[in-house]
């Protein structure tokens, strides 16, 4: 009788043992009594009562996800291969075990998709100067989609944009031509405030006459003062006229 209550204590305990459970501080347990869903535990030591309970396990870790090349038709026709990483968690750990197979495998295709259809609307330059806006679209998309299923898209990251070699060559030459065209630009508008100030110049040598013959005087001096070579000016006796007609006086 002993052996008998012993066998079955022992039993007993196996079954305990086996019904209990620990659950790490992230981790969540989604308990399902004869099938259908009971409640969520967790964390901690849980009791899951064999063959009438089960369990599915529900990690609520930040998970980081790279998603894989996509080849990419820009809206001006250029084609690119990008890739990117999403940042996600799970907040509901009902959803994310009865609303989707896979939680992670269905985040990675809706991932791919929606990458492929922003990016696909927007051009070339945008992708590679505006990427912040680009990532928040793509995150914002993703988030709500993956609502329904328990998660939460904390964040999407571009990571790189690939070009072919004739692209890259062709990016070099417009970036080319476009400084040359600012140079220009540049060079232009200097010729223009230049022309500009000689015209105010000349308005004023013209109201003053005698301004005129200092500024003719201050140039003999400044070519005098070049000794490399001999020049022979002549001189407008029209000059002098204002000054002669001082000394008349």
């Amino acid at each position: 009788m002993s052996i008998f209550i012993l066998v079955i204590v022992v039993i007993f305990a196996i079954i305990v043992f086996s019904a209990l459970r620990i659950l790490k501080e992230y981790e969540r347990g989604v308990i399902f009594t004869f099938g259908r869903f009971d409640k969520v535990k967790g964390p901690g030591i849980i009791l899951v009562i064999p063959v009438v309970q089960q369990m599915s396990k529900v990690d609520l870790r930040t998970v980081v996800m790279e998603v894989p090349p996509q080849d990419v038709i820009t809206r001006d026709n250029v084609p690119v291969k990008v890739n990117a990483v999403i940042y996600f968690r799970i907040i509901d750990p009902e959803k994310a075990i009865i609303q989707v197979a896979d939680v992670y495998d269905a985040t990675s295709q809706l991932a791919q998709t929606t990458l492929r259809a922003v990016l696909g609307q927007h051009e070339l330059d945008d992708m590679l100067a505006a990427r912040d806006k680009l990532n928040t679209d793509i995150q914002g998309i993703l988030d709500r989609h993956t609502d329904a299923w328990g998660m939460k898209v904390t964040n999407v990251e571009i990571k790189q944009v690939d070009l072919d070699e004739n692209m890259i060559r062709a990016i070099a030459r417009q970036a080319e031509a476009e400084r040359s065209r600012r140079a220009k630009v540049i060079n232009a508008e200097g010729e223009l405030q230049a022309s500009q100030k000689l015209m105010e110049a000349a308005q004023t040598l013209v109201q003053q006459p005698q301004a005129i013959q200092l500024r003719y005087l201050q140039t003999l001096v400044e070519v005098a003062g070049d000794k490399s070579s001999t020049i022979v000016f002549p001189l407008p006796i029209d000059l002098f006229e204002p000054l002669l007609k001082k000394l008349q006086k």
